[in-house]
């Protein structure tokens, strides 16, 4: 952790819907002029699209857990952990980018599934900003989220979670039910162990709850909206949260617990602006001080 170089990390599972909290963020930095180092954690994947399928049926071939991309096999994860502590010592650091399809790959002139070369973060950004699945993970070797000053989680329901992942990878990478279904199961087991623990650290999570049925995201026909939905914020240390504030300016918000605020689904982006801007103010005002 930094007061010069703070760190935020954005940590949510695939079809979690991260991508709202990051435009939210992007909102605050760019009305507050904060120059952020954004990381993507697709970056820090282990291996490339080719790869990653041979190491899956080489596992499976052998009768093995399959790799993932939730566990540390299938992630470098030490050099997740280098680059945040290396962030907050010295606001350096090295990074590179997952080209995840044809528009992002042609500029580099590389296959869609690489990765281009590492290369060295811009000088005189204010804060790194990670968004990706392990920004609190922590095993036997390493603890990647002990480096970060601002933790945030973004948890569906699970079963909201699958419907939003299997309506992404049907309709929008052409996957078939079947194969989602495959993946779904083959991560399980790092679900559980590296995914799920790591909302017990972090400072905030926003966890949407659908009010309609999804007790088969397997043949659900649409995602719920956030209409359709509420949010519960739930703070690890709810001292100096302004609770009268925040339940006067969202309305028909409620408290569920002394550290839970709900909130409608539909107010969930004005609901991130107002908690997360005092936390991102306080990052800087601490910066300042120690420039």
């Amino acid at each position: 952790m930094s007061m010069k170089h703070p760190v935020i990390a954005v940590t949510g599972s695939s079809g979690a819907g991260t991508s709202t909290v990051t435009n939210s963020f992007q909102h605050i930095f760019r009305r507050e002029h904060i120059n952020s180092a954004v990381i993507e954690g697709d970056s820090f994947h282990r291996y490339d699209r080719e790869q990653m399928k041979h190491a899956i049926a080489e596992d499976e071939a052998a009768g093995r857990r399959p790799v993932t991309h939730f566990g540390p096999e299938g992630n470098l994860l030490e050099e997740l952990e280098t680059l945040f502590r290396v962030y907050g010592e010295t606001g350096g650091g090295k990074r590179r980018y997952y080209l995840h399809n044809d528009e992002e790959a042609e500029p580099w002139g590389q296959k869609p599934g690489t990765f281009t070369p590492w290369e060295e973060l811009a000088p005189e950004t204010d804060l790194l900003y990670y968004e990706g699945l392990h920004g609190a993970v922590r095993t036997d070797a390493i603890d990647v989220g002990r480096h970060a000053d601002l933790l945030v989680g973004v948890v569906p329901t699970v079963n909201l979670e699958w419907i939003q992942k299997i309506h992404r990878d049907t309709k929008a990478r052409g996957y078939s039910l079947e194969a989602v279904t495959h993946t779904i199961l083959r991560r399980m087991h790092d679900y559980v162990h590296y995914i799920t623990p790591q909302f017990s650290r972090t400072h905030v999570n926003f966890q949407r709850v659908p009010v309609v049925d999804t007790s088969n995201p397997f043949i659900a026909r649409d995602i719920p909206t956030l209409d359709e939905s509420f949010v519960v914020i739930r703070f690890r240390n709810p001292k100096g949260v302004d609770f009268p504030y925040l339940l006067a300016m969202i309305h028909d918000s409620f408290m569920s617990r002394p550290n839970c605020l709900v909130v409608p689904g539909g107010k969930m982006e004005l609901a991130i602006q107002l908690v997360l801007t005092p936390l991102v103010l306080q990052l800087m005002d601490r910066r300042k001080l120690d420039l």
